[in-house]
């Protein structure tokens, strides 16, 4: 497999950022380890999936590609999709559901694609893009659960394996598990020993659960902030999650924001909710990471910070007075 993964990075590496590795001693004195961070937030359109969704259109055959693509997404795959569509010059149709943070709305519509909305509720989504398809002919990309997006995905360890050297522990986010088998492949195949662990919010933990009893668990009504990780595991992801990954472990909400907290005042990194997942659990100790070589894949960055700027304004504006 790490012959798909080299592949497909030879393929996309021109059109994407190789992302930046950065290091923390205040975050490496505290848990007594050497912690890599690989900084997705830094990826074209703020996440790591423009990788995926780069191949995946890359492989379309020239008919498919006509025809035009379609995706259901919260934000992040939208954005991805719709820049690559664009380089590409696809349509590309995406569903959102109602509720998808506006940030990333827009986004999704300034790369290049139409939007159409979608209720909130489960099976919203997948019901919004089969009528598409059956009325326009569009080929599915989805998000997670297609093999040409995971060996896509699995292209940021890849880059940062190959930059750091050996690693005792990957941990990656969670939702629909596209990053976390790419992680898993890309990891597994450049060194056996390396131990892949996925991280999951506590009240999104249909992959936990999955895993465990060896069953596809729907993710019914997560609330969670995380909300790139609302997804679930597709038949694809978790054949390989079952095969590769070693350990899916849960997180808490506010454990997800001190993460955040963590990399915003210690590291000045702007990291939505999903992408500080990963050192969510690594902080939180359910995994011995002490003396280890340990990769934390930060995914995204895409959180809205209207609210905060808008506090910066009331006190300019006060300033005034």
């Amino acid at each position: 497999m790490l012959n798909k993964v080299e592949e497909t990075y030879n393929r996309i590496k021109d059109r994407i950022n190789q992302t930046p590795v950065m290091k923390s001693s205040t975050l490496n004195e505290m848990l007594n380890c050497n912690c890599y961070f690989k900084l997705e937030n830094f990826q074209k359109t703020g996440s790591f999936k423009i990788r995926g969704a780069l191949n995946a259109l890359t492989n379309l055959t020239p008919e498919l590609k006509d025809k035009g693509v379609t995706t259901h997404s919260s934000g992040n795959f939208a954005q991805a999709l719709s820049l690559a569509s664009s380089l590409a010059e696809v349509k590309a149709v995406v569903v959102m559901p109602e509720n998808a943070p506006k940030i990333k709305v827009a986004a999704t519509k300034n790369y290049g694609a139409e939007v159409i909305f979608c209720g909130n509720k489960s099976g919203d989504r997948e019901k919004a893009v089969q009528e598409l398809i059956d009325k326009y002919g569009y080929t599915l990309i989805h998000s997670s659960n297609d093999i040409d997006i995971i060996y896509g995905q699995g292209t940021a360890t890849y880059e940062l394996i190959k930059e750091v050297g050996k690693l005792d522990y990957v941990f990656a986010p969670c939702g629909g598990a596209g990053l976390l088998s790419g992680t898993a492949i890309a990891a597994k195949s450049l060194n056996k020993e390396t131990k892949v662990i996925g991280v999951e919010p506590k009240n999104a933990d249909d992959a936990y659960r999955s895993l465990r009893d060896g069953r596809i668990y729907p993710s019914i009504d997560p609330k969670t902030i995380a909300d790139g990780l609302k997804t679930q595991l597709g038949d694809i992801t978790f054949k390989i999650v079952q095969e590769y990954v070693d350990e899916i472990i849960t997180i808490t909400e506010e454990e997800i924001v001190d993460a955040m907290e963590f990399l915003w005042s210690r590291m000045k990194l702007v990291v939505e909710p999903s992408g500080a997942v990963s050192l969510a659990g690594v902080m939180s100790g359910k995994i011995e990471v002490q003396s280890k070589n340990v990769g934390i894949i930060i995914s995204g960055g895409n959180t809205d910070l209207t609210d905060y700027f808008e506090g910066w304004r009331e006190k300019v504006e006060k300033l005034k007075l």
